[in-house]
């Protein structure tokens, strides 16, 4: 595969065979994003879990101290006081049976998060074949099932981001932009790495953190040791 002239430029900065610290990876990445737009840097976590079985799954949600510097939509489906207490917590998009509709039938998908209150998901549940591809399906362990919709909404939009594991027993989350500079991102990385050693099931057995790897949307990819977090 042949690159750019950027990236070919970038890619000679980076030792591929190192495995860095967490502090050299993030400053080398935030000189790897040459982009014109402000790149997103992406974290890249294999786990040493099988997520074929239910007692290997790894999954959750944490917010980012300094958010991921994205504006987030949220759409909420709710009734009554609820829909208030989600407007003033600023989402975007509030509705019940309507807002599926318009979903269903219009393609309307100008959202990031969904959140839905606990009565509400039997209206969700319809829309499972089209939000379930996109990851936007409402699930309590991401707490986006919740009756406190209006934290939920705040928490969103303050960068509150889910990982999970991929059928290659991959995470991969998005940690903030480069124009954040090393000490923010070091901040939501470390943030983002905690939970998910929490999150260690049980069932897991040997290596837990099999390979780390961080990169902008546009640049190569940089290994981190992952002997640090064990």
């Amino acid at each position: 595969m042949k690159h750019g002239k950027k990236y070919s430029d970038s890619a000679k900065l980076i030792e591929r065979q190192k495995l860095y610290d967490t502090p050299e990876a993030l400053d080398l990445c935030t000189k790897t994003g040459k982009a014109k737009f402000d790149e997103t840097i992406e974290v890249h976590v294999r786990l040493g879990v099988d997520s074929r079985h239910a007692d290997q799954q790894v999954r959750g949600a944490v917010v980012l101290p300094n958010g991921t510097g994205k504006k987030v939509r949220v759409a909420v489906f709710a009734k009554g006081d609820k829909v208030q207490d989600a407007l003033n917590a600023g989402a975007d998009f509030v509705g019940a049976e309507d807002l599926m509709e318009r979903i269903q039938k219009e393609g309307f998908m100008d959202f990031d998060v969904v959140i839905a209150s606990p009565d509400m998901m039997g209206v969700v549940g319809r829309l499972g074949k089209i939000l379930g591809p996109r990851g936007l399906m409402p699930n309590p362990k991401a707490g986006t099932v919740t009756p406190d919709v209006g934290k939920a909404v705040i928490d969103a939009k303050a960068g509150k981001i889910e990982y999970r594991l991929d059928k290659t027993n991959i995470i991969h989350c998005p940690i903030g932009k480069v124009s954040f500079g090393t000490e923010k991102l070091q901040q939501n990385f470390d943030t983002l790495l905690s939970a998910i050693v929490k999150a260690k099931p049980a069932a897991a057995k040997g290596q837990y953190v099999k390979s780390c790897v961080v990169a902008t949307t546009m640049g190569p990819g940089i290994k981190i040791n992952p002997g640090r977090f064990q």
